[in-house]
């Protein structure tokens, strides 16, 4: 298969996997999220100005599939201080490079709030820049780093995007 046609078909394969991982999120399923990723997988979210300025510092850190259950344990049972609706929604997926069982991908993302007896507003903004490994369970992620645009955002920021 030539290098296009390989591209194309990750990108295929990486979108249907994204809205699986959208749906997912969408009904708060935080224990079927773990599993789109590796054992040794890796969750970063990251404000964009660190991440250009090669800071590491981020809001969300989850180095392993032990520490993601353990996030989503916790979120899981915290207490929501209101009723609401999150939407995500995946878009302009690219499938960068292929380089054996991994594939260097990226897209956008915006996650849309809505709080009951509220307007639904823009929640979070970014990019996304995933390695996905090819395994026998189909796609997972290696990593999946989240670069967001806003600025200003929630300081109850906990849920996965």
């Amino acid at each position: 298969m030539e290098k296009g046609s390989a591209l194309r078909e990750a990108r295929l394969d990486i979108e249907e996997f994204n809205y699986a991982y959208a749906d997912t999120l969408d009904r708060f399923d935080i224990d079927g999220w773990v599993e789109y990723f590796t054992e040794d997988g890796l969750y970063h979210v990251i404000a964009r100005d660190n991440e250009e300025s090669g800071l590491p510092l981020g809001l969300i850190y989850c180095e392993g599939k032990a520490m993601m259950k353990d996030r989503a344990y916790a979120l899981l049972n915290t207490e929501m201080y209101a009723p609401r609706y999150l939407q995500l929604s995946i878009t302009n997926t690219r499938a960068l490079k292929i380089e054996g069982e991994l594939i260097h991908a990226a897209a956008n993302y915006t996650l849309i709030e809505t709080l009951v007896e509220e307007k639904s507003r823009i929640h979070q903004v970014g990019k996304y820049r995933d390695i996905f490994r090819r395994t026998p369970k189909g796609l997972l992620l290696q990593e999946r780093k989240c670069i967001y645009d806003s600025v200003m955002i929630d300081n109850c920021l906990v849920f996965p995007v």
